[in-house]
């Protein structure tokens, strides 16, 4: 079952994840260059890097009248799953440090 939108809703939705996204990527990058090394700063590029993709993963949809549906589902679910194994193997490796 597939939930549609109207285009203004869909707008303001997408206007109010790109905010956060915005707030996050500006909180993390100056935490980045206050604790630039060691686990701490692997961490903050590691979570930095993560929200990208899934700021990517969000704003495909904008794509979807010029691409098919099915074709930005898996677009999208590529680069979650891309988001999230960065995310688990980072950690792994960062914990392993």
């Amino acid at each position: 079952m597939s939930v549609v939108f109207s285009p203004n809703a869909k707008f303001i939705i997408l206007f109010l994840t790109l905010v956060i996204y915005i707030l996050i990527l500006i909180a993390f990058n100056k935490a980045r260059s206050k604790y630039s090394g060691g686990k701490i700063g692997d961490v903050i590029n590691l979570i930095l890097i993560t929200v990208i993709l899934l700021f990517v993963a969000d704003y495909i949809r904008l794509l979807d009248q010029l691409i098919s549906e099915n074709i930005v589902f898996t677009i999208q679910t590529l680069f979650r799953t891309i988001a999230l194994s960065f995310l688990a193997y980072g950690g792994v490796r960062i914990a392993g440090k």
